[in-house]
């Protein structure tokens, strides 16, 4: 399992549960970040060859 999605479940975890939504929220925020990251290097990866 890819880091982002780990990051995302567990964040959605326990936003859903109530249980330290601030801390689900910026791990969601962390996931959707590093996702966006790793497809932009992927993009530029294949551009390059």
């Amino acid at each position: 399992m890819p880091a982002w999605l780990i990051l995302i479940l567990v964040g959605v975890v326990l936003v859903i549960l109530g249980i330290a939504t601030e801390i689900g929220q910026f791990l969601i925020w962390i996931g959707v970040i590093v996702l966006v990251v790793s497809l932009v290097l992927g993009l530029l990866g294949r551009s390059r060859t």
